[in-house]
């Protein structure tokens, strides 16, 4: 039973036929088979539905069934089964008595046998027939079929009657029945894999007018709040199925400036305060690997800068129980080193000297501990080479967010460069001989959170790298999967953080050429209170009262701030996908300031610009943002990267601060020229470019609204993310730490102590 419930689990076993001699034909074995792959049809599942004959779908016994296939008229025919006993008995009581026949069953030593055999019209048979039972017990023209449950196997014994049977036709006819279960089992399984129509009940809502919830905060424009509201409307309320693919929110933004990122109103992610907070602990595992990764990095500098080859050795292959050998990751270190031994006893000193020392270079390491919690302070302190980041910039919540499968994303983190050694040639993770031991610490945050909207349609939950210090976009795998589920016509939307020049710029450049994933449409959001800001507004900051400027009508803040959003569609118009744009319509937006937004939209090449409700509303707010993306899909899409890999490091930083930035060239620092050249020498230079900048200005000076122009981008450093697959260019001052606000989130968060509320979180 054991080797059953194995190939029930084998996803590659559509079907499984037992061969078993006839005393092992338990119940026990019998129902150990999962009854989607019950091809022989004796399981206690497949005979229920067969005796209840609830539908068509059930598979017959082979042996039953060609049985029936050589018996013909039976209507009123008297049928005795001897020595028939269990399933197969079952099977072919119910298939005879639903062709009319009258059955019996007996065993060879019944009492009355010989008068049974007299009376039956067929006889069926089991099991040999004895020799104290004469064949003169037959009537003349009885039919006897032998289906003894060996007889597919070859197995099964000849029976002497004194007359003709069927026994080699049965045979036959059960082999090739049981070839036409396993059909109808795999048509069964493709069946399965195929989409089927969403049994979804959606959530009805009752809006209140105001929203008993406070407005987004004046650091976010609504993002999330839109994507929820789309698919909101998409499913619940236009009837298409629709997945919403989100980061997960990390404690940085949800206890520092942001609050939470679930949406807001009558457009967000539930449980909302489960989303905020750990969820299933992705970022925790995260946080965990990448500092063990750390403490690897400083443990083997330390025991390399002590000990003797010798002493290394020994205790990097210790001697268990009598025995030295190496591990499966040590071998793998070997190969890469040229040495093709595997007896540690044989390793000659040059040999040993090259396996135990890594030489790492300490004014080399880029690895740095993370913590998930804006910390200025953490920045610092060092500890050996390394600092701070938050843990969402680590590179393994990038491998996280872009990884297609466990074994990739054992590969990928084991690519991890962390330091040079004093060659110059780069040090992994894989040479720490850490890759297991981060793959085991990852191993279920690899799997996507299933939540759902207000509204009750589905939202996975994956992966929260930022989109200025990382490459802002949810995961792959919750991309993949959802589009598996939501079929050819549904839809998936999928958050990248920020604006064009950031979160979509990498989305298009790096995340669609891991994943092969071509867009179809791309929903820009805008908010009027933003573009007023752009068009000269006065600066807003996080718990502070709105200006008037932002709750009164401007129009003519409004029409200046509109070329961020023209520069915007066209970042967008690059990659050949058409844009709609969402304007997020808050309270205090005038209907005036509305049409003048989405008339300039338009005019600027948008596809169509739609004012959107949902946070009041909820999906019924979005339908027409809804519709128009529809539309937009169906358009012929010419999808393209922004620049070849083929390029050198610099030009294509170069690319995207020309074409994107607006910038009118870049400026290399001294250290970003010598990583560039480190990196190409090293083979890395092919690589996408994930630009760490910040997400207040196209340029990197946070001041400069609108569309700055003119302007040389700064570039302080250059790091690389070799498992991740980018190269990672800082640009300016971007911190990769950040710090806590004057007056931080955390005052409005609390818990009550009676009912376990979790108040604040908005």
């Amino acid at each position: 039973s054991g080797e059953i419930l194995r190939l029930n689990e084998d996803p590659n076993v559509q079907g499984l036929a037992l061969d078993l001699p006839e005393s092992l034909y338990s119940s026990k074995i019998l129902n150990a088979v999962k009854p989607e792959k019950d091809v022989d049809g004796l399981s206690d599942v497949s005979l229920g539905r067969l005796v209840r004959g609830e539908d068509s779908d059930y598979l017959v016994s082979p042996i039953a069934g060609a049985v029936m296939e050589l018996l013909e008229d039976l209507d009123g025919k008297t049928v005795l089964l001897v020595g028939i006993n269990g399933p197969l008995g079952s099977s072919l009581q119910c298939l005879l008595q639903r062709r009319g026949a009258i059955t019996a069953s007996c065993h060879w030593k019944s009492s009355g046998l010989q008068s049974k055999l007299h009376h039956a019209d067929v006889v069926v048979a089991g099991s040999p027939k004895p020799e104290s039972v004469p064949a003169s017990w037959l009537k003349p023209g009885t039919t006897i079929i032998n289906c003894s449950p060996d007889l597919l196997s070859g197995r099964q014994k000849k029976h002497n009657y004194g007359q003709n049977t069927t026994e080699n036709a049965v045979c036959s006819l059960a082999v090739a029945m049981r070839m036409q279960n396993m059909v109808k089992n795999t048509e069964r399984w493709i069946h399965s894999q195929q989409l089927r129509k969403w049994d979804l009940h959606c959530l009805k809502l009752q809006p209140l007018s105001p929203v008993p919830r406070i407005t987004p905060t004046p650091l976010g424009e609504g993002k999330s709040t839109v994507t929820i509201g789309l698919v909101q409307a998409l499913t619940a309320h236009l009837k298409i199925n629709s997945f919403a693919c989100l980061r997960q929110p990390s404690q940085g933004p949800t206890f520092g400036v942001k609050g939470g990122a679930a949406g807001g109103g009558y457009a967000q992610v539930i449980p909302m305060e489960e989303f905020n907070l750990h969820l299933t602990g992705d970022i925790h595992a995260i946080t965990a690997a990448n500092n063990l990764l750390a403490a690897a990095i400083d443990a083997r500098i330390l025991h390399e800068s002590t000990q003797s080859d010798k002493a290394l050795y020994n205790r990097l292959v210790p001697v268990v129980k009598g025995v030295r050998g190496f591990s499966s990751i040590q071998l793998a270190r070997l190969r890469r080193l040229g040495i093709n031994k595997t007896d540690p006893e044989t390793l000659t000193e040059e040999e040993i000297s090259r396996f135990v020392r890594l030489d790492i270079d300490p004014s080399t390491i880029t690895w740095q501990r993370v913590v998930d919690t804006n910390d200025r302070f953490l920045r610092k302190i060092t500890i050996g080479q390394a600092q701070f980041d938050i843990a969402v910039a680590s590179e393994i919540m990038a491998i996280l967010a872009l990884t297609t499968s466990l074994e990739d994303m054992k590969e990928r983190l084991g690519k991890i460069v962390v330091a040079n050694d004093k060659k110059g040639e780069p040090v992994t993770a894989e040479d720490l001989g850490v890759t297991g031991a981060l793959a085991v610490l990852m191993k279920d945050a690899i799997k996507p959170t299933l939540m759902q909207t207000l509204e009750g349609t589905p939202v996975f939950v994956h992966a929260g790298p930022f989109a200025n210090i990382a490459h802002g976009n949810s995961s792959i795998l919750a991309d993949k999967i959802a589009l598996k589920l939501v079929g050819e016509k549904g839809f998936v939307v999928t958050e990248a953080g920020f604006g064009a020049d950031i979160g979509m710029e990498k989305f298009f450049n790096i995340k669609c050429r891991a994943s092969g994933l071509v867009p179809s449409v791309v929903v820009l959001v805008a908010t009027v209170r933003a573009l007023k800001m752009h068009g000269g507004g006065p600066s807003v900051s996080a718990g502070a009262p709105l200006k008037k400027e932002y709750t009164e009508e401007n129009l003519q803040l409004v029409a200046d701030g509109c070329c961020n959003l023209q520069k915007q569609i066209q970042i967008t118009q690059l990659f050949g996908v058409p844009v709609v744009v969402a304007l997020n319509v808050f309270k205090t937006d005038s209907p005036a300031e509305v049409d003048l937004v989405c008339k300039i939209a338009k005019q600027s090449g948008a596809f169509d610009a739609v004012p959107c409700n949902h946070w009041s509303d909820g999906g019924r707010g979005a339908v027409k943002l809804a519709q128009a993306v529809e539309k937009a899909a169906n358009q012929k899409s010419s999808f393209k990267y922004l620049y070849g890999l083929e390029l050198p490091i610099a030009e294509k930083i170069k690319t995207i601060a020309q074409k994107v930035y607006g910038a009118k060239d870049i400026e290399l620092s001294p250290a970003a020229q010598s990583q560039i050249d480190r990196y190409t020498r090293q083979g890395f230079g092919k690589l996408p470019i994930c630009m760490a900048k910040t997400h207040l200005s196209l340029s990197h000076q946070p001041e400069r609204k609108g569309v700055p122009t003119g302007f040389i981008l700064p570039i302080s450093d250059v790091r690389a993310s070799i498992g991740a697959g980018f190269i990672y260019p800082l640009v300016g001052t971007m911190s990769t730490m950040p710090g806590l606000p004057t007056r931080p989130c955390f005052y409005d968060i609390d818990l009550d102590p009676v009912t376990e509320e979790v108040k604040g979180l908005f």
